[in-house]
């Protein structure tokens, strides 16, 4: 999948740490924005798919960000697993104090016949549960869960947040404008119960197809 507005947003709106995990990394485009919002990271991008990985080594080998952000061909399911033999033989290795994630969210529907295009979308490859399972062994305690999600699957995607002992801390509605309902919704999940909740709600454009304030501030670092 190439650049699109999902993955601009949660590159924009994602909270960072020292050393951040995106998983599902496509071309690189959410790493490489926070490896350029998070100026002391270090940017861990995995993808199961292995072209996808060699366009996302080439983007970050031509960016300023290219000693600190590194691509893994793997699924998340066996990056966690190996992640975890790791720690078991090295104490000192540290878990991810921030992870991102733009995932496949399509359920039971028709499959695009491209197939990498189908992986990136569909859930097959990639449960809502086994997201948050393997999350929840590379996410620190104090680590931020990052996502954005069709708002349909919001209810699906918390069951299994809520399953894994995960809690909302963050919750943005997206709508594409003002009038319209939303679409998209970004999601910030940690381990804690927080105090409170920040729940927004932002559109995109403004009715004569222009970038919205919150939009253009927003985003106004990554688009040239």
């Amino acid at each position: 999948m190439k650049v699109g507005t999902d993955g601009v947003l949660l590159g924009a709106w994602a909270e960072g740490g020292r050393r951040i995990l995106d998983i599902g990394t496509g071309t690189g485009v959410i790493a490489l924005m926070m490896a350029q919002r998070f100026a002391d990271a270090t940017v861990t991008a995995i993808d199961i798919d292995a072209e996808a990985c060699a366009q996302a080594r080439e983007n970050a080998s031509m960016s300023p960000f290219a000693n600190r952000v590194s691509v893994v061909h793997s699924s998340v399911q066996s990056f966690a697993a190996d992640f975890l033999e790791k720690c078991s033989q090295n104490d000192s290795l540290e878990l991810f104090d921030s992870i991102v994630s733009n995932p496949p969210f399509f359920e039971q529907s028709l499959k695009n016949p491209d197939n990498r295009k189908a992986t990136a979308r569909h859930t097959d490859s990639l449960p809502f549960a086994d997201l948050f399972k393997s999350v929840s062994h590379l996410l620190s305690d104090e680590g931020v869960f990052s996502v954005i999600i069709p708002v349909e699957k919001l209810e699906s995607f918390s069951s299994n947040a809520y399953l894994s002992s995960f809690y909302i801390s963050r919750q943005c509605m997206i709508k594409t404008t003002l009038k319209k309902p939303a679409k998209r919704c970004l999601l910030a999940f940690q381990k804690h119960l927080p105090t409170s909740v920040e729940r927004t709600e932002f559109y995109l454009q403004n009715d004569d197809g222009t970038r919205s304030d919150w939009y253009r501030n927003l985003t106004g670092n990554f688009y040239l």
